[in-house]
């Protein structure tokens, strides 16, 4: 953990843990379906000299709590709205991965005004129209099947990560990936990858009216370039950039090279985002 990082709960059902760090206007993370609030430390660390990062764990991820029923996304938007308004948080930057980003799409028709800015990394808008039949199918054999069938998460990990980095990525790299697998709520999980096959925000896209920055991974085998070039030509005000040598997690892969361009994005709009309060508890 990095020296400073305070962590926090949001009250509630369920309990939401995060993290947070630095100075500044507000910055929101949100991790990916595999992941957790510890994936963007190294994120948090680079915008703490002019902003305030603050790293969530999803319902049934990390510290927070699990939960009962079935899941929605839009369960996630009401949780992201619970937390910012238990910070204080009067309008915020916001940056997710994966399911990260999509969980942001869905919070663009809750709260829209809450928001100052999206980089939105390696997603899809619509499970059925953004991946073809095949990756849908190898997005559930890969993840669901393996887990129904009692699969343990050291041997889950291992057989996703080749797919969710470049053939460039160092050992260093995948222990990380494979530590934060191993965090996994496994029932959470399964719950979450069911509402992910259900997912559908392409018509979201057109309305989104704040800058939003894309960034993907030039090897994303689950999330390919072209799919980001698909959502710039449907949210009217997007910037796309492409990270060389980065899968599907590039802001683990080539943090430097994810760092950049969000550090510059966020510069570039950063006076829209405020506190109610700096000195809100939750």
């Amino acid at each position: 953990m990095l020296d400073g990082v305070t962590k926090h709960w949001v009250d509630g059902h369920p309990k939401l843990c995060f993290e947070e760090f630095g100075e500044g206007p507000p910055v929101v993370f949100l991790h990916g379906i595999g992941g957790n609030k510890g994936n963007w430390r190294k994120q948090q660390e680079a915008i703490s000299e002019f902003a305030t990062g603050i790293a969530w764990d999803a319902r049934g991820y990390g510290d927070s709590d699990d939960y009962d029923g079935e899941l929605q996304f839009s369960d996630f938007s009401n949780d992201l709205l619970r937390l910012i308004d238990a910070r204080g948080i009067e309008k915020a930057h916001f940056v997710g991965l994966s399911m990260g980003a999509r969980i942001l799409l869905d919070f663009w028709t809750v709260a829209p005004s809450r928001i100052s800015t999206l980089t939105l990394a390696d997603f899809f808008y619509s499970f059925d129209k953004s991946l073809t039949p095949e990756k849908q199918e190898e997005f559930i054999s890969m993840r669901r099947k393996p887990l129904l069938e009692g699969m343990p998460l050291f041997e889950l990990g291992s057989n996703l990560i080749p797919t969710l980095v470049s053939q460039d990525c160092s050992r260093k790299v995948k222990e990380e990936i494979l530590s934060s697998i191993l965090e996994l709520h496994r029932e959470s999980y399964l719950k979450t990858i069911t509402a992910t096959t259900f997912f559908d925000a392409s018509g979201v896209l057109p309305d989104i009216c704040v800058p939003v920055q894309l960034i993907y991974g030039a090897d994303d085998q689950l999330t390919s370039p072209s799919i980001g070039a698909e959502a710039q030509g449907l949210i009217p005000n997007a910037n796309l950039d492409v990270i060389d040598r980065a899968g599907h997690l590039t802001n683990i892969e080539r943090p430097e090279e994810f760092n950049r361009v969000m550090c510059s994005f966020l510069k570039q709009h950063l006076s829209g985002a405020s506190f109610i309060s700096t000195d809100s508890d939750v």
